[in-house]
C-alpha cells in the first residue's frame, strides 16, 4: 500500500477526500496510523483566512507505523497521541499522519483513542498560556497552600477545549481562586473546581454586566487579580476583562495596573489599559522556540492520564470518518459544540480497509 485517503479543507468549509501518497517521516519524526483524529476551530478558520486547500488536522491518536532514524522513544505498534505541526504535510485528516518525536506521547491503556485525540493541541495551548505567557507556578512546583498566597486567575471560555485544560492545570498548580466564565456547560466546569478555595463559575448568558458583576463579586475579600487567560479572545470577552481589571485588578504603589492577560487569538487588543501586559498564546511555539517545553509537557500529560488527575475533554464522534469532517467543522463554525470535542474515526471512511 503506497497511497491513502486524505481529507482536504477549502475556503467555505468545504471538504474533499482524495487519494494521496503515504508520507515518509524524517529522522526525527514518527509516522502514525491514525485511528482517531480530533478537530479544532482553526481547521475551518485557516482555509478561510489563507484561501487554501489543505489537510488541517493536527490532533492525532493512533498506532506508530514507522519511526525515523533518530527516534528513541517510540517503536511500531505503540499507542500514541501527537500534535502535528500546523500547516505542514502529513496532517491527521488522513489514514496516516506525521508528527515530530517531541510532540508525540504514549497514551495509557485506560485512555481511548477518542479521548487521546482531544488532547494534543488544546491541552498544550493551555500549558503555553498559563506557564510561558502568564508565568504561573508550574504544576510540579505548586503555590503554597495558604490563603495569603492566593493567586486569582480568570479563565474566560473555561468550557472550551483550551479552557477546560487550563482549569485542570491551574488546579494542579494550586492556583486559587480560579474564576471561570462559561455558558451552557457551567456545571461541567464546576466539577473541576474547589469552591472552598473561592473557585467559581460565572454564566455569561445573562449578559456582559452580569459577567463583570459576577467576577468582581467573586474577588471580594481576595487579592486583586493579576492573571487572565482569555480562551475566547473575541466579541465581549476583551471589554469585560478590561472592566474587571479596572475594578479589581492588581496595582502598584502608584495605583497603576499590574496584570498579565494572554489571548488565544492574535488580533490587536488596543483597549487594554496601561500597565496590562498582553500576550498571544501560540501553540505552534512548541515546534519552534518552545520545543523543550512541549517535550516535557506532553509527557506530563501522559502521566496525568495514567494517574487520573488529568482528564480528556468530552468527545463526540462525528459519523463517517473523513467523510464526517465537513459536518463537524461546519458545526464548529456554527457554534454548536459546547464543552465537547468533535473527533473522527478514520476506519469509518468509505473506501478505507481496516
Amino acid at each position: 500500500m503506497t497511497t491513502m485517503k486524505e481529507a482536504l479543507v477549502s475556503k467555505g468549509t468545504r471538504v474533499q477526500i482524495v487519494d494521496t501518497p503515504i508520507p515518509e517521516p524524517n529522522e526525527n519524526q514518527v509516522l502514525i496510523k491514525v485511528v482517531v483524529s480530533g478537530s479544532n476551530p482553526k481547521d475551518w478558520k485557516l482555509p478561510d483566512i489563507f484561501d487554501c486547500t489543505t489537510n488541517e488536522g493536527d490532533d492525532i491518536a493512533g498506532i506508530v507505523e514507522k519511526v525515523g532514524a533518530n527516534v528513541f522513544e517510540f517503536k511500531p505498534g505503540d499507542r500514541v497521541a501527537a500534535f502535528h505541526e500546523m500547516r505542514t504535510r502529513g496532517g491527521s485528516y488522513a489514514e496516516y499522519a506525521i508528527a515530530w518525536q517531541h510532540t508525540t506521547f504514549h497514551i495509557p491503556k485506560s485512555t481511548s483513542f477518542e479521548e487521546a485525540a482531544a488532547i494534543p493541541l488544546a491541552a498544550m495551548t493551555a500549558a503555553v498560556g498559563l506557564y510561558l505567557r502568564l508565568s504561573l507556578p508550574q504544576p510540579w512546583s505548586p503555590s503554597p497552600p495558604t490563603p495569603t498566597t492566593q493567586t486569582p486567575l480568570i479563565i474566560y471560555g473555561a468550557a472550551s477545549a483550551v479552557g477546560i485544560y487550563a482549569v485542570q492545570l491551574a488546579q494542579r498548580s494550586n492556583i486559587h481562586p480560579v474564576l471561570c466564565v462559561a455558558g451552557r456547560a457551567c456545571d461541567y466546569v464546576a466539577g473541576f473546581l474547589d469552591s472552598s478555595k473561592g473557585d467559581a463559575v460565572i454564566d455569561y448568558r445573562p449578559g456582559d454586566e452580569a459577567v463583570i458583576a459576577g467576577l468582581t463579586k467573586a474577588l471580594e475579600g481576595r487579592p486583586p487579580v493579576a492573571h487572565v487567560f482569555d480562551a475566547v479572545s473575541e466579541k465581549s470577552s476583551v471589554p469585560n476583562i478590561v472592566e474587571v481589571l479596572k475594578q479589581a485588578g492588581a496595582r502598584d504603589a502608584e495605583g497603576k495596573l499590574q496584570a498579565k492577560v494572554t489571548f488565544v487569538l492574535g488580533s490587536v487588543k488596543d483597549e487594554l489599559p496601561d500597565g496590562v501586559e498582553k500576550s498571544i498564546t501560540m501553540v505552534g511555539d512548541v515546534h519552534n522556540d518552545a520545543k523543550d517545553f512541549g517535550y516535557v509537557y506532553y509527557r506530563y500529560f501522559a502521566r496525568g492520564l495514567q494517574e487520573g488527575w488529568f482528564e480528556p475533554q468530552r468527545t463526540e464522534v462525528v459519523p463517517g470518518g473523513l467523510g464526517g469532517i465537513q459536518t463537524g467543522l461546519q458545526n464548529l463554525k456554527a457554534g454548536k459544540a459546547s464543552a465537547v470535542k468533535y473527533v473522527f474515526r478514520i476506519a469509518e471512511t468509505d473506501g478505507v480497509q481496516r
